[in-house]
């Protein structure tokens, strides 16, 4: 599925700043009841028979700071004003101490009233994060670093290498910045200048894009949809609603090879640690692919169909380490696959009533972000997932998620994940997001007067209407 093309009204000015920015409330973790089973959720796709705390009636709970939770809560906020060197800026943020540290909660959100935001990257404390205004902001420890700005084109997508950042944008190009000291330089273009001089020499390296136009086989015709890295074999793949992948070499920025993948847009492309890549597009598909070497020619092969839908793929997933493929579509759903298992279709996540716009793996967790503007945390036990939480505060679809480990939050039986989430309601927040089961006695506690209320969503193994094809 497409994202609208924004178009911009030029500015003269790097950044866009309003006298008043509005201050969102936070909203803590909802819960569901990770019991359920899984025969009790309806086949039928109706999502909308998903409850949360946020759905309630007039018995409904709500983590409101600066309220303080009554006990087996899993917030304490208590919030305080970050300010910017840009200004303008506003971070809410929790206390503190291990006592206010919740398990799945709300850290912190910021809004800034210059555009949606449609990307985000982060490496260790430092946050990336692309927006239609076309700035690319840096963010470390909640506070404002630096900004830089590309000449056009909104930026759909962000990914970091080492010491270069790579950009996607509206306009079909992909910008590489290079960042020393805290100063972030443009650094190229993919394709390089010098590569298309070189190529437009040849007709034979002319492609017809649409009728009656033909561009160089090395450029992107249409808007980049996603990015991905294997940084092991140095490859950057970039994704298009041209319909291609292509491949591009990081080290020299050539551009490998491109794919004529899909029948329609191609919405997210995810590269393993190994050969496989995987696409997903808006012609309701998600293949595999493989790549083989040959010599110094890179090429990938179609290995198979994994899923063949009637409404558009939108995100793609993969927990290397636990071999788990995932999928979300526009109906909601969140399809998976285990290559331990020759690939076999595991199941389908029920957890949102509208399109899944955003995946994201951290340890034994699945996240998904979706238009209904709820996110969902799922744990992965072998090839069973449950629903731990239902994260809720944004008010627009939230568009795209990057995660981190915490690593000072963390303990031997509690890994914790700094889960930082963009919308288009224009703001970024960021939550604490623990792998522990919630406890439902507790919730059940608070949650007394609300009989029945309760809701959970496993994943159905074996929905026949979703098989995985050969």
């Amino acid at each position: 599925m497409r994202d609208q093309p924004h178009h911009d009204a030029g500015s003269s000015s790097i950044f866009s700043d309003s006298d008043d920015i509005p201050r969102h409330q936070a909203l803590g973790p909802t819960y569901s009841d990770p019991n359920l089973a899984a025969s009790m959720v309806s086949g039928d796709g109706d999502c909308g028979m998903r409850k949360s705390s946020a759905s309630f009636g007039p018995n409904s709970f709500n983590y409101e700071q600066p309220r303080i939770s009554t006990e087996g809560s899993p917030m304490r906020m208590s919030p305080w004003n970050q300010t910017s060197p840009f200004g303008k800026s506003e971070w809410s943020q929790s206390e503190d101490g291990d006592s206010s540290v919740p398990r799945t909660g709300l850290i912190g959100s910021l809004t800034r009233e210059e555009g949606h935001i449609y990307s985000l990257a982060a490496r260790g404390d430092v946050l990336y994060t692309g927006s239609d205004s076309k700035n690319i902001r840096v963010w470390k420890d909640l506070k404002e670093l630096a900004a830089f700005k590309s000449n056009s084109g909104l930026v759909k997508a962000i990914v970091i290498s080492g010491d270069k950042i790579f950009s996607g944008h509206q306009d079909g190009k992909i910008r590489v910045w290079k960042v020393s000291q805290n100063v972030h330089k443009r650094y190229g273009t993919l394709p390089t200048l010098k590569d298309i001089l070189k190529c437009s020499i040849k007709p034979s390296n002319y492609v017809q894009v649409r009728k009656n136009r033909s561009a160089l086989w090395i450029k992107h015709s249409d808007a980049i949809s996603c990015l991905s890295l294997n940084e092991p074999h140095g490859l950057l793949y970039s994704a298009s609603w041209d319909r291609t992948f292509k491949v591009w070499r990081i080290s020299d920025s050539k551009c490998l090879e491109s794919v004529n993948a899909h029948d329609d847009a191609v919405n997210s492309v995810v590269a393993s640690l190994d050969t496989i890549v995987l696409t997903g597009s808006a012609d309701g598909t998600v293949k595999l692919w493989k790549r083989e070497v040959q010599g110094k020619v890179v090429k990938h092969v179609q290995d198979q169909t994994l899923l063949k839908l009637e409404c558009a793929v939108t995100a793609l997933a993969v927990n290397p380490a636990a071999a788990t493929m995932y999928s979300g579509s526009s109906d909601g759903l969140v399809n998976f696959w285990d290559r331990q298992k020759q690939l076999a279709h595991g199941g389908v996540l029920k957890g949102h009533k509208l399109a899944v716009l955003c995946l994201e793996t951290a340890g034994n967790l699945v996240i998904s972000g979706s238009a209904d503007k709820t996110i969902c945390i799922w744990r992965r036990d072998g090839m069973m997932h449950t629903c731990l939480s239902v994260l809720t505060g944004h008010t627009g679809p939230v568009k795209c998620f990057a995660v981190e480990q915490d690593a000072e939050s963390s303990k031997a039986n509690d890994q914790r994940w700094k889960l930082y989430s963009g919308s288009l309601d224009k703001s970024v927040k960021v939550w604490s997001v623990s792998d522990q089961v919630v406890d439902m006695g507790a919730v059940t506690r608070m949650m007394s007067g609300s009989e029945g209320q309760q809701a959970a969503w496993d994943s159905a193994a074996s929905v026949s209407s979703f098989s995985s094809q050969g």
